[in-house]
């Protein structure tokens, strides 16, 4: 069954692939964040758990860029096949301060389980802060049973979101979906 979904998964590495091209041009919220700036936030709000985070967040700069604003928040969500996950948090940028951000979203995909995150979201090309509003598709992939950090891209438009999760629960798969950011919160993940 695998094998047979390769093909697939390869196909849908290609299509989001140019993602990373994308968000070197930076938007008019000019004002980046250093590589130590974000891992001082991210280890401040992710605490004892933040051993991991110097290391994905240089990957993330090194493949991407320096983001003009990130979002800390948490999160959690599950799948038998078809999931769902739902988060909130506050986007923080240096040029329009910050403010309150909700996530939700569905998943379809080979993906069993469940999970709670603290997210830290590198965010790049804003013009506004409400660029940051709209659906972001992605694929993600999972493989964890007690936690770990992982990252992935998702882009809207312009605007390039580099979720950096670290995760306690157990999940295994990989799932084509997208989250829905909104000023409000709710359940519709639609």
């Amino acid at each position: 069954m695998i094998k047979r979904l390769a093909p697939l998964f390869m196909l849908l590495v290609a299509l989001f692939a140019p993602v990373a091209a994308t968000a070197q041009s930076g938007g008019s919220l000019s004002d980046t964040y250093s590589g130590e700036d974000l891992v001082t936030a991210g280890g401040e709000f992710f605490g004892s758990a933040a051993q991991g985070l110097a290391s994905v967040v240089e990957r993330a700069v090194s493949q991407m860029g320096l983001p003009n604003g990130y979002i800390l928040g948490e999160e959690g969500g599950g799948a038998l096949f078809a999931g769902a996950r739902y988060g909130e948090g506050r986007l923080y940028t240096r040029n329009a301060g910050e403010m309150p951000v909700f996530w939700q979203g569905p998943s379809v995909g080979l993906d069993i389980g469940g999970a709670g995150s603290k997210v830290m979201m590198l965010v790049y090309n804003l013009s506004t802060v409400q660029d940051v509003f709209g659906r972001f598709p992605g694929v993600d992939g999972s493989a964890y049973i007690v936690g770990g950090f992982g990252m992935t891209v998702i882009k809207d438009r312009n605007v390039v979101m580099v979720p950096i999760r670290s995760g306690v629960g157990a999940r295994l798969g990989i799932n084509v979906g997208y989250l829905k950011f909104t000023p409000e919160p709710t359940w519709n993940p639609f």
